[in-house]
């Protein structure tokens, strides 16, 4: 099984904001962190778990993702964006990056657990430093779905 530890962040919402990821399969771990100058928490947390699973080369293997996001977590868990995607995602914020999860996850075997975010947990812990550090960083990329207000619509 591959854990999949993730955060995202905003310094203003919107604002700058980074994504932090831990990747866990046996005894490697790998981290992975970026930065954008204008986005949302939402997009971050939501985007964190997106690079997570592009990071898994082998398609079937069990993968448990574990975030503090009640957003990402519940709209899975929940079978919520199932019925966004029915709808074509009409009305639904970040369309845009819940069409690229929905890509990617259906190659996976996934499951969800929310843990509570700021409560001691190591790799939670660790994500949320490389989101933050991320979105402090000097070289932020553009959220080009969400400066093109695009995150809206397909």
């Amino acid at each position: 099984m591959i854990e999949l530890f993730t955060d995202g962040a905003s310094r203003g919402n919107p604002g700058p904001g980074g994504y932090g990821v831990i990747l866990r399969w046996k005894q490697h771990e790998k981290e992975i962190s970026q930065g954008f100058r204008k986005t949302t928490n939402n997009r971050m947390e939501l985007l964190a778990v997106i690079v997570g699973l592009e990071a898994i080369t082998k398609p079937g293997i069990p993968v448990t993702i574990y975030s503090d996001s009640k957003y990402v977590v519940d709209a899975v868990e929940k079978g919520w964006v199932f019925g966004w995607q029915k709808k074509g995602f009409k009305g639904k914020a970040n369309a845009d990056l819940w069409s690229r999860f929905l890509r990617v996850y259906k190659n996976h075997n996934v499951k969800f657990v929310w843990i509570r975010g700021h409560a001691g947990h190591p790799e939670n812990e660790r994500c949320d430093e490389l989101a933050v550090a991320s979105a402090l960083s000097p070289n932020l990329l553009i959220d080009e779905g969400f400066e093109s207000g695009m995150y809206n619509s397909l």
